[in-house]
């Protein structure tokens, strides 16, 4: 299929058909930052209760600061992409297969070519694991990545938060809120939390795929994240030797809402150093 003509200054949505995980799915982009072609992309892969629109304004931010073309995309379930079927519970390696098989087929139709020009990645929460998982199954195919919040491994505190979820989900106006990102509310809320919540889950573990990443990481955690621990951050350094570590105080689960000039400032020196002069 042709690919789409890439990103105004001003935002630009778009829909992706792709064919992936056995299936053909729809799947709602924007581009945003600088039109200039010859600028980096930054692809943003989001939460796990994430979407296009729940980044707000921060990747057009993001992209001015350090002059890059952003691509936005809601994976499947999310958003305005395809929903989870009915019935569907996402297995503990969902996170595997999006790295492995929907991510490079959304780049493919985006036009983006990590052979000729590498992208990077900035990751958030499960993102964050995708974006690990990615760098780690095509490691030459990535100028840099950008993790937030990650997860390496489960902990007893992520299952605590997360149930905690499941309760408001039952309890409050959190589906309400929901609706107003997702086509489909029940699509992302139950895939993300049926699958952590999953007794099998409790194993999922990739710090043993981690060495095999090649390119510049930065990792972010906010001190007060109630989903892990600094032992989710100081796990991939300890993995990954080229890795910087950004540890920030008075910030939660969400650096780049609770602390967003830190994660820009960190991000463009990153950039400003890993990019060839």
């Amino acid at each position: 299929m042709p690919a789409p003509t890439p990103s105004p200054a001003s935002p630009s949505s778009l829909r992706l058909d792709i064919e992936a995980d056995g299936r053909p799915l729809r799947i709602e982009a924007q581009w945003v930052g600088t039109a200039s072609p010859d600028a980096p992309v930054i692809v943003f892969l989001h939460e796990g209760l994430g979407s296009v629109a729940m980044w707000r304004d921060f990747p057009q931010r993001l992209c001015e600061a350090v002059r890059a073309r952003g691509f936005v995309y809601s994976r499947p379930g999310y958003g305005r992409s395809t929903p989870r079927a009915h019935g569907e519970a996402w297995a503990p390696d969902f996170m595997h297969r999006q790295a492995r098989e929907v991510l490079p087929a959304v780049l493919r139709a985006a036009g983006i070519d990590g052979g000729a020009r590498p992208p990077w990645l900035f990751g958030h929460s499960d993102g964050a694991s995708i974006t690990l998982l990615y760098a780690s199954m095509f490691p030459h195919a990535l100028a840099g990545a950008i993790v937030l919040a990650p997860h390496i491994l489960v902990e007893d505190v992520s299952i605590t938060s997360i149930e905690r979820a499941r309760e408001a989900w039952a309890t409050t106006d959190l589906r309400q809120k929901l609706a107003r990102y997702h086509d489909d509310a029940e699509s992302a809320f139950g895939g993300w939390n049926g699958a952590w919540l999953d007794p099998a889950f409790r194993d999922w573990n990739i710090t043993s795929e981690l060495h095999r990443i090649r390119c510049p990481l930065l990792a972010i955690q906010g001190v007060d994240d109630e989903y892990g621990t600094m032992d989710q951050i100081r796990g991939i350094a300890r993995e990954v030797p080229q890795t910087q570590l950004l540890e920030l105080a008075a910030c939660g689960h969400s650096p780049h809402k609770d602390q967003p000039e830190a994660v820009i400032g960190a991000v463009r020196a990153f950039m400003g150093k890993a990019r060839p002069s």
